[in-house]
């Protein structure tokens, strides 16, 4: 199989931002405004739109933050090879529009390095373009591994995922597939050849799925065998597609595209099981399930818990004074002030209404005492521009901090809750903490 130039436009992953723009080469104004409008509304992506390569150089002579390229290929300063040897010499992602159809034109344009051909004159083809551009802007966010110890086949595979956008790494055995998915958190994406040696696709995909379920990793096998029992096996073990080899690229670019599109659904409908709505933090459903298995793992390491209820002070009077409107700013701010606040060990949720809850392990009373007075000012310091006024607010912190030994979450958040009350009940704008003995035998709740 032909090795594809390794173009430098696939992310990776990090602090430097991601292009974002995209460069529309067009002389159909109609069809241009309709595609613009579509990405611009749906992604939220911009589009600068030209007529001319004269237009299109200028443009990318004055801006570095180009993602990608959508040319047709009728203009009128250059031929078709032209349009596309200007775009695919400037290592720039591109997807060729065409208006006619013509399958030796086709075949000519995919033996570069272009990553569709699109007609555009086909029902559906301005929905299609939108999702391959959301499909090419989300895959430089997904790191994939291609498993194969062969050299040839593996950098094939790989030169294609990158041409996708995708960050790749490549592995020459199952092992060493292994290795890259543990120590590559971002990798979601693994394509895997039959025949290694040492050890085969079906046993690497039994063994990672000991670890890694569906909805995390997806894996695709491939393999040149005839054997009609090899398919059903990789699916049983756990693998979520298969290829037979040789495939075309648009068959490979298809079915990975797929099975992507599946991981981010689960991904979707996982949110929208565990994460509330209007604040993106983790629902009370969720949060109650994840602190349930914390709590069980503290009293064997007898270490500190600190439970602890925010509530935002005359939460009714935002309401009736700025309207519904209002209050979801309020709420979506302090929640992103609970959020920035929570350390990678805590746990945070919209507990419901206006209360949040959190649950900080390892923080000794005066530590905790301190680090929820640090959120209480966060929350008091919040400047929430609003239509003609700027809202100011603060909140009441209740917390419950101890050394379980066999307490339920329920006890602890109902003590959390009581010292609520009683921050309330004080005057509000402020922390209460449980009186806690300072002594080195653990705590109850009961004790309390």
């Amino acid at each position: 199989m032909p090795a594809l130039p390794q173009h430098g436009y696939a992310n990776a992953t990090g602090a430097a931002p991601l292009p974002q723009r995209i460069l529309l080469v067009e002389n159909s104004r109609t069809f241009t405004g309709l595609l613009r409008e579509a990405i611009e509304q749906r992604l939220e992506l911009p589009v600068s739109v030209v007529s001319s390569l004269a237009e299109a150089g200028q443009l990318l002579d004055q801006r570095q933050d180009w993602f990608l390229v959508l040319t047709g290929l009728v203009l009128a300063d250059g031929d078709r090879d032209t349009v596309v040897d200007f775009f695919v010499d400037r290592g720039l992602p591109t997807v060729v529009v065409s208006g006619v159809y013509d399958e030796d034109l086709r075949k000519r344009v995919l033996e570069r390095t272009i990553i569709d051909y699109v007609l555009k004159n086909t029902p559906g083809s301005v929905d299609y373009l939108v999702w391959l551009v959301q499909r090419l802007e989300r895959n430089r966010r997904i790191a994939a591994v291609v498993v194969d110890d062969s050299p040839s086949a593996r950098g094939y595979a790989a030169a294609l995922l990158r041409m996708y956008g995708h960050q790749v790494h490549e592995a020459a055995d199952g092992e060493q597939g292994l290795a890259a998915i543990e120590a590559n958190p971002s990798i979601r994406l693994a394509i895997v050849d039959q025949e290694m040696p040492g050890m085969q696709g079906v046993e690497f995909t039994r063994r990672l799925r000991m670890h890694r379920s569906r909805d995390t990793v997806t894996v695709i096998g491939l393999s040149g065998n005839t054997d009609p029992s090899l398919i059903p096996r990789f699916l049983k073990n756990g693998a979520n597609d298969f290829l037979r080899k040789p495939f075309s690229r648009e068959e490979f670019f298809c079915r990975v595209s797929q099975n992507v599109d599946q991981l981010e659904l689960i991904g979707t409908l996982q949110d929208l099981a565990t994460r509330d709505f209007l604040t993106g933090l983790p629902n009370r459903r969720s949060f109650l399930e994840q602190s349930e298995h914390h709590l069980g793992l503290l009293p064997t390491t007898g270490a500190w818990v600190a439970v602890a209820m925010v509530d935002i002070d005359r939460f009714k009077h935002i309401n009736d004074t700025w309207g519904h409107d209002g209050g979801d700013q309020a709420l979506r701010a302090v929640a992103a002030t609970v959020a920035a606040h929570a350390r990678e060990q805590d746990l945070a949720c919209r507990f419901g209404g206006e209360e949040f809850c959190l649950l900080v392990p390892g923080l000794a009373p005066q530590d905790a005492q301190r680090y929820f007075e640090r959120l209480r000012q966060a929350i008091a310091a919040l400047h929430i521009e609003l239509p003609g006024s700027t809202l100011r607010l603060t909140a009441s912190i209740g917390v419950c901090c101890l050394r379980p030994q066999s307490d339920s979450l329920h006890e602890l958040i109902t003590e959390a809750d009581r010292q609520l009350y009683l921050a309330k009940a004080n005057g509000r704008d402020r922390v209460h903490c449980a009186p806690h003995d300072d002594a080195t035998t653990p705590l109850t709740v009961a004790s309390l």
